[in-house]
């Protein structure tokens, strides 16, 4: 190689190592977090770096956090959480108000950003769907009011994943019978093909799988995929996170070798 094109080569491996350093999304930390009802995935936050800010579309969903509430820990916007089918609004408002919050810098003082459910959050989007179509409360069209659903989620989504913050999507898993085996899986319940393209956008993808003690309920993270339920790490590389962790965060990313330092509080 002559000295001209080995210096070209230098200069373009600084310029992708500076870019790598530069991104943000390298230094941040993302992950879907699935669960039943009364899994612990909401709980979890209080583990997470602070402050976190929940944008709430499950009713009653904050609650198990009114003492990190108290203490100006978790930041909760409740409002999404009451939607009026027939008079939808709460995509809306939560758009507007996201996208307020991302151009004025309010992410940056954030150490975790929580949308909490998908569940719920892809029913306001269709909701939203079904009302600038004129037929709000009725059911969703298969071939119209679907793909623009998916486009838009994925679209948000990818804009969450972009903050200078930590992000966390909360999900339900619904049962799907193997056809070949006949084995009941888990998989995220969400429309479509999103249950295997939402995934592969999260670093992580945990399970939040409790389980009966002797001593009670002991819940844990599922991190690798079991056959059963669907979990991975891209963090976990060479063994650094066990099949089954505690349930904190903090813990975890300092496990791995990624700051848990929080943001200072307001």
């Amino acid at each position: 190689m002559d000295e001209k094109l080995q210096s070209a080569v230098q200069e373009e491996f600084k310029k992708l190592q500076q870019m790598y350093n530069e991104d943000l999304r390298q230094q941040s930390f993302n992950a879907l977090v699935l669960g039943e009802m009364g899994s612990g995935k909401t709980f979890l936050l209080r583990t997470a770096r602070l402050p976190v800010h929940i944008d709430s579309f499950d009713p009653g969903g904050t609650k198990c956090l009114r003492d990190e509430i108290k203490e100006h820990k978790v930041i909760p916007d409740t409002r999404y959480e009451s939607e009026d089918r027939l008079n939808p609004s709460m995509y809306q408002i939560w758009k507007t108000e996201f996208m307020q919050r991302k151009a004025m810098g309010y992410f940056e003082a954030i150490g975790t950003y929580c949308l909490d459910s998908s569940t719920r959050w892809a029913e306001a989007i269709m909701n939203r769907i079904l009302q600038k179509a004129g037929i709000a409360g009725e059911p969703p069209r298969f071939t119209k009011d679907y793909s623009p659903q998916k486009i838009e989620i994925q679209n948000m989504l990818n804009l969450c994943l972009d903050l200078p913050c930590d992000f966390v999507l909360t999900g339900h898993m619904e049962q799907v019978k193997d056809e070949i085996d006949g084995k009941v899986r888990y998989r995220y319940m969400t429309t479509g093909k999103g249950s295997i393209i939402i995934p592969t956008l999260f670093d992580e993808v945990w399970v939040m799988e409790p389980k009966e003690t002797s001593q009670g309920v002991q819940y844990r993270i599922l991190t690798a995929n079991t056959g059963t339920y669907t979990a991975r790490s891209r963090l976990s590389k060479a063994g650094l996170l066990d099949t089954y962790e505690e349930p904190n965060i903090k813990k975890i990313l300092s496990k791995v070798g990624l700051s848990a330092e929080d943001k200072p509080l307001a």
